[in-house]
């Protein structure tokens, strides 16, 4: 076997969180290596918001996670915060605008985003090797020893920035979940995150003329709601309402949807029909949602009937089929189209102010691989920055 190759900072994963890292401890002056089998880094931050990377976002407060440990992340997100992000950012040049629910994107493209944390590590002194596999690791006397398709290195301090499953396709696995079992660390269990949910074959079928169909929707589970919008697809649904309950709902559970958040239907309905009687009910109801949902509701309740053939229990019937909707979907389109995934490592056996593993010195997990998972909307790379710049001040 070859003589290792030595240095302080072996980072395993060149996303969001690793990236940081590497560029945090590199101006602390160690010798830091950044590992990924991807040919290109930051892949997930390039897909992002449309191309444009929703980088963070400025209401970012713990209560957008979700973890076993709600206050675990309270540490890192008070240290490196939206505003330290957005600085970092400004002096790079980096034109950004506000969108809804202080979501910030940038102006031109999310490869800017991952030119400046590959530039600014670079700088550091750190060093990017990509299409490395990762095949073992060991401990050693003083740290950690890698067998790299590249050879083998040798690290004082470990930090795990593989991300979770979600988008295999990219190249994501469950790597860094190995990791933690091999050297001793509790894992939560995992599950799709941010994703759309589907229905049941029959539902679909009826639900079918909607696709591609979006509306503004306020959609619910137990205490839990989220007001966004909500879109028909082929499968079921997804858009932003969705995503952000799917990482709340477990299958076998109901979730109810009003898509006209907001508007009494019934009470809509009933002056319609006191001023145009003869109006259809699709024609009213159109005037509320979209005309391919007012049909279908419509046809499904009132049959060919007008406003005035209808009694107000049927008028609230209608109601309660636009904003009082109750359905269990059947499950969800899984890691192939989740944005993260939720669970991962025990952060019971990290240490919440620098991320090191309680029981293996020099042993850190970062971003996604935690059981720390964001809503929608930046906050899960504001957890990658934050993670990898709290990291990267000790690694």
């Amino acid at each position: 076997m070859s003589r290792a190759e030595t240095v302080d900072v072996a980072i395993i994963g060149a996303g969001a969180a690793g990236m940081m890292c590497a560029w945090e401890a590199g101006k602390r002056g160690r010798r830091v290596v950044v590992i990924d089998h991807a040919r290109a880094p930051g892949e997930k931050i390039r897909i992002s918001g449309g191309g444009r990377c929703n980088f963070t976002n400025l209401g970012t407060t713990p209560k957008n996670y979700l973890s076993a440990n709600p206050s675990f992340a309270i540490s890192a997100l008070k240290r490196y915060t939206p505003q330290d992000f957005i600085g970092l950012v400004d002096r790079h040049g980096i034109a950004w605008h506000e969108k809804t629910l202080g979501q910030l994107f940038c102006d031109g493209s999310a490869r800017q985003i991952v030119d400046m944390l590959t530039g600014g590590l670079r700088a550091a002194g750190a060093d990017l090797r990509l299409t490395t596999a990762v095949n073992a690791v060991e401990r050693s006397a003083d740290g950690f020893l890698l067998a790299t398709s590249a050879g083998p290195l040798a690290c004082r301090s470990l930090v795990i920035a593989s991300g979770g499953k979600s988008i295999p396709k990219m190249g994501a696995t469950g790597f860094g979940y190995e990791i933690a079992g091999k050297f001793g660390l509790k894992l939560q269990p995992t599950r799709p995150g941010l994703v759309p949910l589907t229905l049941e074959p029959g539902l679909l079928e009826r639900l079918a003329p909607l696709a591609g169909v979006a509306v503004p929707a306020r959609v619910r589970h137990g205490k839990t709601s989220f007001e966004e919008a909500m879109l028909f697809t082929h499968r079921g649904l997804s858009g932003p309402a969705i995503l952000q309950m799917s990482s709340y709902w477990h299958e076998g559970e109901e979730i109810e949807i009003a898509m006209a958040p907001g508007t009494d239907v019934f009470a809509r309905l009933r002056a319609v029909k006191g001023a145009n009687g003869r109006q259809a009910p699709a024609t009213a109801l159109a005037e509320i949602v979209p005309k391919r949902l007012a049909q279908l509701i419509a046809e499904r309740e009132a049959g060919g009937r007008n406003l005035a053939d209808l009694s107000d229990k049927m008028l609230q019937k209608i109601d309660a089929a636009v904003n009082g909707w109750r359905l269990k979907p059947t499950g969800s389109e899984g890691y192939r189209t989740a944005e993260v995934t939720l669970g991962g490592v025990d952060t019971d056996d990290l240490d919440s102010r620098t991320l090191q593993a309680r029981t293996v010195p020099g042993l850190y997990f970062i971003g996604e691989v935690v059981d720390v998972t964001g809503w929608l909307g930046g906050y899960n790379f504001q957890w990658a920055w934050a993670s990898g710049w709290v990291a990267g001040q000790t690694a």
